[in-house]
This record gives structure tokens, C-alpha cells and sequence, in this order.
């Protein structure tokens, strides 16, 4: 095969340098982050739920039998599990992992106010998310979720948003984000209903995941952040009023709300167990 001209491998060298060039210098610069990740949630929402809606009709036998609504409710469930898998672990990595907030890293800046071009990336693309699905939501109400989900969205969506323009806050709101890592276990509950396998070892196994897992991260993981505000609360009550008002009223009304749901989930299982037996 004979090689391309010189000219030609010059033009496509010169192309890939300007690419690198417009992402390095504008879509990726810090004052464009918030605006290029929040268009990258909303465009991985619509890919994501096209990629559901395709896989789902290959692949998944009961999908077909569905109405209209429950696909729908199908091809969202899928949207909303590819971005806890991507914010929980982002999250897991900021509050466990990374230097970034550590109260033993060497630096003047008090840790409510540090942040990242990565860990601003990453609201943005939660922000896009909760965008997206709460006017999803708003647009086939009550199908897809009451209240308490409009109240969920709105509240989450409006914190990583100011947390993310502000840079204040961004530890907490990892935190709190951390408890997305409940939603995959939830969504596979609704899939396993839908598919006619309600009373199977797997149903059942899947309750005490969900059960598991929402104690540790929606109930005493909440308790730790409050805690943690507690003994930070001299660094909290420097940030702008809108930013410590979002920090202790936001969990507040998130925790209330997961400790309803937790009761929920507790009743469910013993149901479900007693239904075995």
C-alpha cells in the first residue's frame, strides 16, 4: 500500500494540533469547564438513553412487551444508572482518595473553597444529568416519579450547580453524591419487576443489597457529614450565605427524605422475606 502524500499527512498533523489547541484552550479552559461539562451530561443523557432503547430491543426479551410509558421508564432508568456508576465513583475517589480536600494538605485555601478543573468537570456532567432528567420528569408527570423525585432533582440539581460555579463546597457535595451509588440496585429492583421475576433468589438478594447498601450510604454516611460539618463549621460560615444555607438545609431535607424511604425499603424486605419463608 503506497504512503499518504507529504502533503496530505502535513494537512491531517495540522487539523489534529488545532483540535487539541480549540479543546485545551476553550472547551476544557477553566473559565468554559462549567458550560463544556454541563453540555456533556446533557449529551451523554440523550446518547445514553438511545443506547438503552437500542440494547434493550436486541437483548432484552420482555422489552418489546412493555407499553410505551414502562420503555420509556426503561430507557431513563438506564440514563440514570451509567451516571451514578460515573458520579459515585468520581465521588468515592474525591472523598476517600484524592488530596484535593485534606486537612493535612500544605495550603492556604480552607477546604470548602478548593477545587479542581476535574472535580468541576465532574458537577458540571451531574448538573446536565439532573437537568435533563428533571425536565424529563416535569414533561411526563407523575409517570416517571411524584413529588419526592421533583424534590429530589431540584434540590440536588441547584447545590452541585452553585457548588460548581462557586468552587465552594465541592467536598460536601461529593459526599452527598456518593449515595448515587444506591441507584444501579434500585433501577435492577424496578428491571427484575418488569421482567417477571419478582419472586426469585435474585429479587430477594437484591432487597438486602438495596437494604445494605442504603444504610451505609444514605443513612450513616449523612450522619458522618454532618459530623464533619460540625467540626468544620468555622470554614462553612466563611462561604457566601446562599453557599452555607445549601450545605446544612440540602442534606438536611435529602436525609429526611432518605430516612422515609429507608423505612420503605425495611418494610419491603421483611415482605419479601416472609414471603419466601
Amino acid at each position: 500500500m503506497a504512503a499518504p502524500p507529504e502533503q496530505t499527512v502535513m494537512a491531517m498533523t495540522s487539523y489534529q494540533n488545532q483540535a487539541q489547541i480549540l479543546v485545551k484552550d476553550y472547551l476544557l479552559a477553566d473559565p468554559f469547564i462549567p458550560y463544556t461539562s454541563i453540555f456533556c451530561g446533557i449529551l451523554a443523557f440523550k446518547m445514553a438513553y438511545d443506547l438503552t432503547q437500542l440494547i434493550s430491543s436486541f437483548y432484552v426479551r420482555t422489552y418489546p412487551d412493555l407499553t410505551k410509558i414502562q420503555r420509556v421508564e426503561w430507557n431513563n432508568r438506564g440514563i440514570s444508572t451509567i451516571h451514578a456508576i460515573f458520579v459515585s465513583a468520581l465521588s468515592l475517589y474525591f472523598v476517600f482518595w484524592s488530596d484535593l480536600f485534606s486537612d493535612q494538605q500544605l495550603s492556604d485555601d480552607l477546604f470548602v473553597f478548593r477545587s479542581s478543573p476535574l472535580s468541576t468537570f465532574g458537577l458540571g456532567v451531574s448538573s446536565g444529568y439532573f437537568l435533563s432528567d428533571l425536565g424529563m420528569i416535569l414533561w411526563l408527570y407523575p409517570s416517571l416519579g411524584g413529588i419526592e423525585y421533583v424534590i429530589h432533582h431540584s434540590f440536588s440539581g441547584i447545590a452541585v450547580a452553585y457548588s460548581m460555579l462557586s468552587g465552594e463546597a465541592q467536598f460536601y457535595t461529593y459526599m452527598v453524591l456518593i449515595s448515587e451509588v444506591t441507584t444501579p440496585e434500585i433501577n435492577m429492583r424496578w428491571y427484575l419487576d418488569k421482567a417477571g421475576m419478582k419472586r426469585s433468589g435474585a429479587y430477594l438478594i437484591n432487597g438486602v443489597v438495596i437494604f445494605v447498601v442504603w444504610l451505609i450510604a444514605r443513612v450513616l454516611l449523612f450522619g458522618y457529614m454532618f459530623y464533619h460539618v460540625y467540626l468544620h463549621c468555622n470554614q462553612v460560615l466563611k462561604m457566601h450565605t446562599f453557599g452555607y444555607v445549601l450545605v446544612f438545609g440540602v442534606p438536611s431535607v435529602l436525609a429526611t427524605m432518605n430516612l422515609m424511604w429507608f423505612g420503605k425499603i425495611t418494610k419491603g424486605l421483611m415482605k419479601t422475606i416472609s414471603n419466601k419463608q
